[in-house]
């Protein structure tokens, strides 16, 4: 529940299409509801400015369906990362506005616009096989209300394909690099604009990349100083934190 939702509670109270006993069960539920497996923060959005997101890894398909849909009576915007085709078939049944995105693994739900800023967000990927964590950012950034523009397949292994799209990350109030193997481009990209960069290692490579460890360890000992880094994979905390920093 945002602050809108809150007023306009408050407000049918106020006018009396609102019962005093449907109003303080409303509040009663307001900070979470406790589902038994899952306390739901609906608070969360009125703290920080967006709702809780559901990840969906180790979590069952009904409390999947659970959670998204007390977020959804709610009238929360919803997203829930690395969700299964499964796990969206089961919710689509019951809220036919939800989508899914095969790539990113996001289930998600929109039922109010957020606040848009004019400024734009850049993922750029290292190469194609890095596209499924850079989709999960550029998702996580749009359902926040940002506008993305996507640069893939543009990795140091053929550095002139970043060059020839530098007027458009140079356009961008923050950049997100994806990249796996040795996590190079992060450095790359940090060295030739002005904005904050955040680097997120993939766990693409061959077996002495380590499952992500190599570029992990090559973004965080980057010589590019404008370059912060996110854990290997996480696509959502990259697009969240971009979020962040395009909305100030």
């Amino acid at each position: 529940m945002n602050r809108e939702m809150l007023e306009e509670l408050l407000n049918r109270f106020r006018i009396g299409t609102l019962s005093r006993e449907e109003l303080m069960e409303t509040l009663r539920r307001l900070p979470y509801a406790d589902l038994g497996y899952a306390k739901v923060d609906h608070h969360r959005e009125l703290r920080v400015g967006f709702p809780e997101v559901i990840f969906c890894t180790g979590k069952t398909i009904d409390q999947v369906k659970g959670i998204f849909t007390e977020m959804q009576l709610r009238g929360s915007n919803i997203l829930a990362t690395r969700a299964t085709y499964d796990m969206f078939g089961i919710i689509k049944e019951n809220i036919p506005e939800a989508e899914y995105f095969e790539q990113a693994r996001i289930i998600r739900l929109v039922q109010k616009e957020m606040p848009s800023p004019e400024t734009s967000i850049a993922v750029i990927s290292a190469g194609t096989s890095d596209m499924p964590v850079a989709e999960e950012a550029a998702i996580t950034a749009e359902t926040f209300g940002n506008r993305v523009e996507r640069i893939y397949d543009v990795g140091v292994a053929g550095i002139h394909r970043l060059f020839d799209r530098m007027d458009l990350i140079g356009k961008a109030r923050v950049i997100v690099v994806v990249a796996g193997m040795e996590g190079a481009l992060a450095s790359v990209v940090g060295g030739l604009v002005d904005k904050p960069v955040i680097a997120v290692p993939t766990s693409i490579g061959y077996g002495a990349s380590f499952g992500g460890l190599s570029a992990l360890l090559g973004m965080l000992t980057s010589c590019a100083s404008g370059v912060t880094v996110v854990n290997i994979d996480n696509g959502f905390g990259a697009g969240y934190t971009a979020s962040l920093i395009n909305r100030l």
